[in-house]
């Protein structure tokens, strides 16, 4: 069973992608979606075996790497994290391939399409069920490829194009510092399986010093850094929104931008004793929370609104991890996959309906045209808040309250705490603008496209309800298992830590809420008033609004800083360095210019012995011949072997022929 879950996925995208021709659009739906279905069963049935029953299962295929230095074996383990990173990929796979159906059925390259989504759901698992850093590194590499693929997909697209690019280059950033991180693991450790990593690091006799487990553990977070989309590699995550809208829910939600917080997770005992890390750590996803949060407030594409939210929610998640609360970082990425997808397949069914338009000022009054998806967006941006008793609530706040409970200890705790909460101000005031803007306000939209407007039919109504179910209840259904006090579910898959969060007094935990409400009040008030327009309008503002206006809706100016000091003077000093020094250069001239020239100027010198006239080529074979023989003439034993005397006699009856010849043709 366990190995079927790995399986099936790989296969369904073969089916899809080598006979896609045959099966047709239907067919290769029906099979990628029936196979990852199963795979989402197997998945809910490992679960119940490993995470509930207790029963962890570690498969050692294949040998795989053999050496004096270094052994890696093809294995998988099925622990508690494992299983649960698996339900939550799967069901949102399996979701989203359904939603895919119809959502696609008008593209003629649906089997194309289908096989890119189950191919990215077999990596994923192959990353999250690898038993060492090594194997998971392959999931890690290809997920980053599937995600170039299906970022790609409407490859006609320039922007696409660009997008996709831009989302392989910036991982290749955080991919380097993982694998470096992987190599330090094998020179310290002599070995890259979780075990005997994690077996050393939490012994009481560790003689490694702390100064090489804080660089190894670093590395290994720079890792996270570009896979999650934590600031500073965050760049590629909102243009990534290039893909169909399927691939963001898939993407943004279970998959790739989860992989680096899994690979926090999975590491735990070792960040665990890298305490600088941490600090690092929180400072950085509450950072992250916050920018995000900021540059979510004003932008105007539906799909980048909610692209910034998914990157500050992962700021959340990364700074639970740097207060070594794991199991509550956990927690936060199995609500927010529901309540994301639910969110990115919605916003999918509005731009469906609206014919490909996602910019939000030319939408307006859909809440009489697309009442059902009125009510999904509604559930997943109150879940997204953190509105009380939704699915967010459960995780985000707990994340809050476990940091306010150390901020009495550590500055970087406080400090996270604080931005983590105005964080949620930001978010309320953005989910509710996108609510406003896209249903409640005076349509913009033109008369021709209102008048195709439709509500999603039921195959892609289907995975809307289910993740709904999801965004209400899945956080109060899970919230003891997961996170409960002395819940046995984790049976050692991560470090667990005493949470003072339970103890808080509750106006305390009341905080978040409010600053949450207060957003959300904000945000309605200001936008239904057209207050914030009239405050920062070219006519009517100030200098210092349309700036802050712009500051914010350019994103910080992220990309046009990087783009005058760090794309643009590595392309220079690319173009003088490898292409005109060493293409252009020194290349050029060893390899091909160079031979190219010396054989041009041989042949141009040899032409001029090709005369034609015979007694020239005979004067050159005698020529040679007596060179011949003055150079073996050196040598007393080959001149001994030489026949000298038959070889004149041939030279010389070879010479009057000629001669012969030559007077011959000239009469």
């Amino acid at each position: 069973m366990y190995l079927s879950i790995i399986i099936i996925p790989g296969i369904a995208s073969l089916l899809s992608g080598f006979f896609g021709r045959f099966l047709g659009p239907k067919g290769s739906s029906l099979i990628t979606t029936t196979l990852v279905g199963i795979t989402c069963f197997l998945s809910l049935t490992s679960l119940y075996e490993v995470g509930i029953l207790g029963s962890v299962c570690e498969i050692k295929l294949a040998k795989w790497i053999e050496s004096d230095l270094l052994e890696a074996d093809w294995g998988f383990l099925f622990d508690s994290l494992t299983v649960s990173m698996l339900v939550i990929i799967t069901s949102i796979s399996t979701l989203v391939h359904l939603y895919s159906i119809d959502y696609m059925s008008e593209d003629p390259h649906l089997p194309r399409f289908m096989s890119y989504l189950s191919f990215f759901t077999f990596l994923m698992i192959i990353l999250v069920t690898a038993d060492n850093y090594l194997q998971m590194f392959v999931g890690w590499e290809g997920v980053g490829l599937c995600s170039y693929l299906l970022i790609n997909f409407w490859f006609t697209r320039i922007a696409a194009n660009k997008s996709a690019m831009k989302a392989i280059i910036v991982n290749r950033i955080g991919d380097f510092g993982l694998i470096l991180g992987i190599i330090g693991l094998m020179v310290i450790f002599k070995s890259v399986d979780y075990e005997t990593i994690f077996s050393i690091v939490s012994g009481s006799a560790l003689t490694i010093p702390h100064s090489i487990l804080t660089l190894v553990a670093l590395l290994l977070f720079i890792g996270a850094v570009g896979k999650s989309a934590q600031i500073g590699l965050h760049t590629w995550l909102p243009d990534a929104m290039e893909g169909p809208t399927p691939v963001s829910a898939l993407i943004h939600a279970a998959t790739m931008v989860t992989a680096g917080v899994f690979l926090i997770i999975r590491s735990s005992p070792l960040f665990i004793v890298a305490e600088d890390i941490l600090v690092l750590m929180t400072i950085m996803g509450s950072l992250t929370a916050l920018f995000a949060a900021t540059s979510g407030l004003l932008q105007n594409d539906l799909k980048r609104v909610i692209a910034y939210s998914t990157c500050s929610q992962l700021g959340y998640m990364v700074f639970a991890c740097g207060i070594a609360s794991f199991a509550t970082s956990f927690f936060h990425l199995a609500n927010h996959a529901f309540f994301k997808a639910l969110l990115f397949l919605s916003a999918g069914a509005v731009i469906h309906a609206l014919g490909d338009e996602q910019d939000m000022r030319k939408m307006g009054g859909l809440i009489r045209l697309l009442p059902f998806t009125y009510v999904m967006i509604l559930i997943g941006s109150l879940s997204l808040m953190g509105f009380p008793f939704l699915t967010g609530y459960y995780s985000k706040d707990v994340i809050l309250e476990s940091t306010f409970a150390y901020s009495f200890v550590s500055f970087d705790s406080s400090f996270a705490y604080w931005l983590g909460t105005i964080s949620a101000f930001f978010t309320a005031f953005y989910s509710i603008r996108l609510i406003y803007l896209t249903f409640i306000t005076d349509t913009n939209a033109y008369h021709s496209i209102l008048k195709n407007v439709h509500e999603v039919p039921i195959k892609m109504a289907i995975p809307l309800m289910i993740l709904a179910f999801g965004s209400i209840f899945i956080g109060f259904l899970t919230k003891d298992l997961i996170i409960g006090f002395g819940t046995p579910f984790w049976n050692n898959a991560i470090v667990l830590l005493p949470n003072d969060a339970e103890f808080l007094p509750f106006f305390i935990k009341l905080i978040p809420v409010i600053f949450s409400l207060l957003g959300a009040i904000i945000g309605y008030s200001l936008y239904s008033s057209n207050l914030l327009w009239n405050w920062a309008s070219p006519e009517q503002g100030t200098a210092v609004a349309r700036f802050v206006y712009s500051f914010f809706n350019q994103k910080w100016y992220f990309d046009q800083i990087y783009n005058r000091f760090c794309v643009q003077p590595l392309l220079k000093i690319g173009y003088h360095t490898t292409f005109k020094l060493l293409d252009k250069g020194i290349i050029e001239i060893l390899g091909p210019y160079g031979i190219a020239s010396i054989i041009r100027f041989t042949v141009d010198r040899a032409r001029n012995i090709q005369s034609g006239l015979i007694y020239h080529y005979t004067f050159i074979m005698v020529s040679g011949l007596i060179l011949l023989l003055l150079a073996a003439s050196q040598k007393d034993a080959i001149i001994a072997s030489f026949p000298l005397n038959d070889l004149l006699l041939i030279v010389l009856i070879g010479i009057i022929i000629v001669q012969i010849n030559t007077t011959t043709s000239r009469l």
